[in-house]
């Protein structure tokens, strides 16, 4: 008996926690990953040429081989290559690689205007740095301009040539009939995602089936009936793992000997932080729970830590000779401050700071504690004693964290993290949902930074921390550093 789902054609809701995830189109309509890495990359790399053709068209008139010997230099070479490693990349971060041509069009032409304006950095930058002029800001501009126009352009064609050699919805049949089943009915029903829901297959039909007036197409053991009678594309299992194992196994085989796909939903496990991924090792198929991002996405933030700490450290370098020299000059003891603090996974390394405390402020600390502002395992006094007059001034201003750079560098720190706590801090740590915090590299700024800073108590620190670690992205770490400047500007919470 067929399945009617009495009638309704109102959009599948959001997809909920738990919700199964997004289901792959048929594989022979798919453009391969590399096809569209080698169009973008491309695409921009030519820009980026006709931008440096287009600002030094005087050069040109010495002939082409004057024009080539001018501009071609290791440094050059070395930019283009980092542009050509990190372009795809950046493009992966905003989504542009998940399931293009397939994402609704308004949403994919923002993401393809964002990742350009944020590549346009790298291109600002080269221009900011660049000794000759060659590059300058108005080939950024153009850049910019014209690679976000040919991309979207080129996207469109795209799109418009395979939407017409796109099948058909797919096909799909549901085996079970519980609440996993039919919450991945409400997910798939309203055809955005590409499919048509066939029915239900149960041998034991669940009451909340019944109770939405559905019914099954037939059992399990019709299952192979109903594969060679109908067009089916894939098989969704949605049968309990662990009160139906041997029914999964019969229905996996029964689609192995049709030929047709078969899919399991493997939310096995409940979870509200962690998301799964699924792996393979040799024989051995492995499910995750990830409590933090752990791919390309990654290897594209040490790549901006590691450019942006090195132009900053380039533009801050005369701001921090003169506070060494402060600091020298003004009190006895070292130029920096160095502690041991708590990096990820509970890691210690040697945190860099500007000293702005008298040399002895450490075995200070516990003749002081009865002053703590503080509630919670943080020391805070607005006016510390132990501060000296030029480390105030560092202190207001931010500028005693420029050392961080270094750490930066050196892979302990990231330019946008929690900040990195003190082994006095920690240790006074009561629960051990505080540890979450230290999933991530810490940072020279943060939303704690900010937010009020200073002016914030433990529990809204500790809040931002985990709110930046569970909604972390590319476009959030750009966010914050470019609140953080009016934010060092005003010295909002500084102390």
């Amino acid at each position: 008996m067929r399945t009617l789902a009495n009638g309704s054609t109102r959009p599948a809701r959001p997809a909920a926690p738990g919700a199964p995830p997004l289901l792959p189109g048929p594989r022979h309509t798919t453009i391969p990953l590399a096809v569209w890495v080698a169009l973008d990359t491309g695409l921009a790399l030519g820009v980026l040429v006709a931008a440096l053709v287009m600002q030094n068209v005087g050069v040109l008139s010495g002939g082409i081989q004057a024009f080539l010997a001018l501009r071609i230099t290791v440094k050059n070479l070395l930019l283009l290559v980092g542009f050509v490693i990190g372009w795809p990349l950046l493009f992966r971060a905003c989504g542009l690689y998940a399931a293009p041509a397939r994402n609704p069009w308004n949403e994919e032409a923002l993401q393809v205007v964002k990742a350009c304006a944020i590549g346009s950095l790298y291109a600002l930058a080269v221009a900011l740095t660049s000794e000759s002029g060659a590059f300058g800001l108005p080939a950024v501009g153009w850049f910019c301009v014209g690679t976000a126009g040919l991309t979207l352009l080129t996207r469109g064609a795209v799109r418009a040539l395979t939407q017409a050699a796109l099948p058909a919805e797919r096909k799909v049949l549901i085996v079970g009939s519980g609440p996993r089943a039919l919450r991945l009915y409400e997910y798939l029903k309203g055809g955005e995602h590409g499919c048509e829901v066939l029915g239900f297959v149960d041998t034991e039909v669940h009451p909340a089936l019944t109770a939405h007036g559905w019914l099954p197409m037939g059992g399990l053991h019709e299952l192979e009936r109903i594969l060679m009678r109908q067009v089916v594309d894939e098989v969704l299992i949605a049968l309990p793992m662990h009160s139906h194992y041997d029914e999964i196994q019969r229905a996996i085989a029964t689609c192995e000997r049709g030929g047709v796909q078969a899919t399991l939903l493997v939310d096995v496990v409940q979870s509200t932080v962690a998301r799964p991924r699924l792996r393979s090792t040799g024989p051995l198929a492995l499910l995750t729970m990830l409590t933090v991002p752990d791919d390309y996405r990654l290897l594209a933030k040490r790549g901006f830590d590691l450019v942006g700490a090195t132009l900053l450290l380039a533009a801050f370098a005369p701001v921090m000779a003169a506070a060494a020299l402060a600091v020298k000059l003004t009190s006895p003891g070292p130029v920096l401050f160095v502690q041991e603090r708590y990096g990820l996974n509970k890691r210690r390394f040697r945190m860099f700071k500007f000293r702005s405390m008298v040399a002895d402020a450490e075995a200070r600390m516990r003749e002081l504690e009865h002053l703590n502002e503080k509630a919670g395992p943080i020391f805070k006094i607005a006016r510390d004693p132990r501060l000296t007059p030029v480390g105030a001034v560092l202190r207001r201003t931010s500028i005693d964290e420029l050392p961080q750079l270094l750490n930066v560098l050196a892979g302990d720190m990231s330019l946008v993290g929690p900040r990195p706590m003190s082994l006095r801090d920690v240790a006074l740590f009561s629960e051990a949902w505080l540890m979450r915090r230290f999933s991530v590299r810490p940072g020279i700024t943060g939303l704690w930074q900010v937010s009020g800073r200073s002016d914030l108590g433990f529990e809204d620190w500790v809040a931002l921390d985990l709110k930046y670690i569970d909604e972390w992205s590319l476009m959030l770490d750009v966010s914050i550093l470019l609140r953080t400047i009016p934010a060092v500007l005003l010295g909002r919470g500084a102390t």
